[in-house]
């Protein structure tokens, strides 16, 4: 048996009748990094002494008849998740010497439910990002090639690529990452597996090193769509200490996997249908909307008028948060300092000895748009606009039970594609955006490969807090597109 094959629900049931140990699978995965992580960049930090402390101790609940939601089950944390003890970077060189002392409330739920930690995932500086490229500790690697150019070293999306790179390369059973405009479904989407953006509110954000406040969406990353339920029902809960943390209740995320889609209303938003949309999306599409109907789903086409300005108003609202969030990162309290003959000589070193291109490039159109006499023609128009995107969002709900879509517009690029064109790199979000503006609910799925035999996502959007319905019909879309093919590079490959 190779241990890194395992889902998490499997590795579970194993555990429990004691088929292996924790530390036989944590160091299964341990070996997995070593061998792969050169090659890939997925892990900044690997934290393996404390890993296998922390299968030990698993081990040893386990023994006592003692089974929590993910004793003994190993993850990878996305580096942007503040952890006691361990160098938290936020992929960028300004945080290199930070050592938090103190536990984000979602890697504090999986370690209370016995998850064991691998290390710290590579990332887009502060998120900011859908390439990994951007990161301060080098580009992740997809552990995907192309069938007629194996030659092309291909990006994992971002900004959570290291994430989904280590899920789908078997370095990691399960991740976490943050979706701020796509930054899980994306990446979920370009490495193969599924990846999942819960509602606003229902992840604590405490411990979270912000980029965009009121986008930002702590989600899993696993190999199937009931494995991202069961982390999902680890992370989520309500936190007194984030104050849009949402005080609902945790519903059975893994049961609603089961669930039937017969006799639900599926809406199809006619906006995105892209002008030059590649084949092999639009064939995917209508593919997974046929095996819905199938499984007795009800097809219904929809509109959200307003989808068609969600890139440009999330590119004025998140720049200027991350303008707000970023400016706590001065050399004086923590962090990269670099010396200055005065203060404000200090702030400036540090800033641009620390921040990667992309970083100063978004501060600085954050700042401008919050400026005096642009707040109101940018910023304040921007958020009358996502007002807007919600009210589509809220009619639409009122007929339908989901939505499904394209993830992105493409499947994995190589490093150096479109990389010269900021805008370019920008419309890999247009499918994902939306979702973020209005806080609803959104997952990928593996569905298919393109003719390069890369793999392609359909996206899930729900209701607000009615991740069950979208549990629901990824698992039946997982089940119709019986996705099992597998990276070239990968543990046991």
């Amino acid at each position: 048996m190779n241990l890194t094959d395992l889902t998490i629900a499997a590795a579970r049931d194993g555990l429990r009748v004691r088929q292996f140990t924790a530390r036989e699978l944590t160091e299964a995965h341990l070996a997995a990094i070593a061998t792969l992580n050169p090659r890939l960049n997925a892990y900044i930090t690997v934290t393996g002494e404390r890993a296998l402390a922390q299968a030990d101790a698993a081990d040893a609940a386990l023994a006592r008849g003692e089974f929590a939601p993910l004793t003994g089950i190993p993850l990878a944390i996305k580096d942007l998740f503040c952890t006691e003890g361990v160098r938290t970077t936020a992929g960028s060189r300004i945080l290199d010497p930070f050592i938090p002392p103190y536990e984000s409330t979602v890697s504090a739920n999986l370690l209370r439910d016995g998850a064991v930690f691998l290390g710290k995932s590579n990332m887009d500086e502060f998120a900011m990002g859908s390439s990994n490229m951007t990161s301060g500790y080098g580009a992740v690697t997809n552990p995907w090639q192309r069938r007629q150019d194996t030659t092309a070293v291909l990006v994992p999306g971002g900004s959570s690529g290291g994430s989904a790179a280590a899920v789908s390369a078997r370095m990691a059973m399960g991740a976490t990452g943050t979706d701020t405009g796509g930054s899980i479904r994306q990446p979920a989407s370009f490495c193969g597996v599924p990846g999942v953006k819960p509602t606003y509110g229902r992840c604590s954000r405490w411990g979270v090193v912000a980029f965009a406040s009121s986008l930002d969406h702590p989600g899993p990353f696993a190999r199937t769509v009931r494995d991202c339920a069961i982390l999902l029902g680890s992370m989520a809960g309500h936190d007194p200490k984030d104050s849009t943390s949402a005080d609902v209740p945790v519903p059975d995320f893994e049961a609603a996997c089961r669930r039937d889609v017969k006799g639900l209303r599926i809406g199809v938003p006619r906006e995105y249908r892209m002008d030059g949309m590649p084949d092999d999306i639009e064939r995917l599409w209508q593919q997974g909307l046929g095996w819905l109907r199938d499984a007795g789903a009800e097809i219904i086409d929809v509109s959200l008028p307003h989808t068609k300005y969600g890139l440009t108003t999330y590119y004025i609202v998140a720049p200027a948060e991350a303008s707000s969030n970023l400016a706590r990162y001065d050399g004086v309290r923590f962090g990269l300092r670099e010396n200055g003959e005065d203060l404000r000589d200090l702030y400036e070193r540090t800033r641009a000895s620390g921040f990667g291109a992309e970083v100063r490039r978004r501060v600085l159109i954050g700042t401008y748009v919050l400026s005096a006499g642009y707040y109101d023609a940018y910023y304040l128009r921007a958020q009358k606009v996502r007002a807007l995107i919600l009210r589509d969002f809220t009619e639409v709900f009122a007929r339908v039970d989901a939505l499904v879509t394209p993830t992105a517009p493409s499947a994995a690029f190589a490093q150096g594609e479109n990389m010269d064109d900021p805008i370019k790199m920008y419309l890999n979000d247009v499918f994902t955006v939306p979702a973020n503006m209005a806080g609803v609910p959104g997952m990928s799925v593996p569905g298919g490969l393109d003719a390069n035999g890369l793999p392609l996502g359909l996206q899930v959007i729900g209701k607000p807090f009615d991740e069950e319905t979208v549990f629901a019909v990824g698992a039946a879309l997982e089940r119709a597109a019986g996705f099992d093919a597998l990276p070239q590079i990968r543990a046991g490959g």
